[in-house]
């Protein structure tokens, strides 16, 4: 795949920027940018690492990464303190020079051999957005306990139920976007944390934008701590509420 993917790509010429939100990772980041590297031979892109002021060292790792790969290739755009996914993302896309952007979690639960898939189904389709999944035949979770799987199941049927995205995992934030595409939307989008990623995929369908998916396996992260808790539930459920009344 990946020699097939690397014939594909220069032939298309395209740049990917792929944004990755950090807080705590230093042992989670190494990995992943290898893993990066490992997996896109032959393609042109970069990596934009949007820290949240880590206490634990991930900007030190970045910069001794940056001395491996290339401040070309890792570009470290830092901000003093912990802001919110949604304007990571944001911050991220500023710096972004690449006709798409992926964004993915640092903490190694998006693995990045699944970046191939995601480039070649939208080469083959010309989707402006390709996500990826957990509920279809070949997605889905690794390392959750069953009231995990249970609660993550249940929040994406009830959203099924009520906002029809035409998408089966509204929760998810692994995705390639067009970049044109990711920042005509995140323009439009009000959420800051948990809710973001639905409120985008939302949007996106609701604006007509061509949405394909790739099965995906998340994995629980091996190191550090899950930022998910019982306040991210009450915020999704919020969120819920206020996509439903204003899409």
């Amino acid at each position: 795949m990946a020699q097939q993917l690397e014939k594909d790509e220069r032939s298309n010429n395209y740049k990917y920027s792929i944004i990755v939100p950090t807080y705590n990772e230093r042992l989670n980041i190494a990995l992943l940018i290898y893993l990066i590297f490992k997996h896109l031979r032959g393609v042109d892109f970069e990596i934009i690492v949007v820290d949240d002021g880590s206490p634990d060292g991930t900007q030190e790792v970045v910069k001794q990464l940056q001395q491996v790969y290339g401040e070309d290739h890792i570009l470290l755009r830092a901000r003093p303190k912990k802001l919110g996914l949604g304007t990571a993302y944001i911050h991220g896309l500023k710096h972004a020079s690449g006709d798409f952007v992926v964004i993915m979690d640092a903490d190694l639960s998006h693995h990045p051999k699944y970046l191939p898939s995601f480039i070649r189904k939208q080469m083959e389709t010309g989707a402006s957005i390709v996500t990826g999944t957990r509920y279809v035949t070949g997605g889905g979770v690794h390392g959750w306990n069953l009231m995990r799987k249970l609660t993550s199941r249940g929040a994406n049927v009830l959203a099924q139920t009520l906002l029809w995205p035409g998408v089966s995992d509204l929760t998810g934030s692994f995705r390639l976007y067009r970049r044109s595409v990711l920042q005509d939307i995140i323009n439009s989008v009000v959420s800051k944390g948990y809710v973001f990623q639905m409120e985008m995929i939302v949007r996106a369908s609701r604006k007509g934008y061509h949405i394909e998916e790739v099965p995906i396996t998340f994995v629980d992260r091996i190191f550090g701590s899950s930022k998910l808790g019982g306040s991210e539930i009450v915020e999704y459920l919020k969120g819920l509420a206020y996509l439903l009344v204003t899409t």
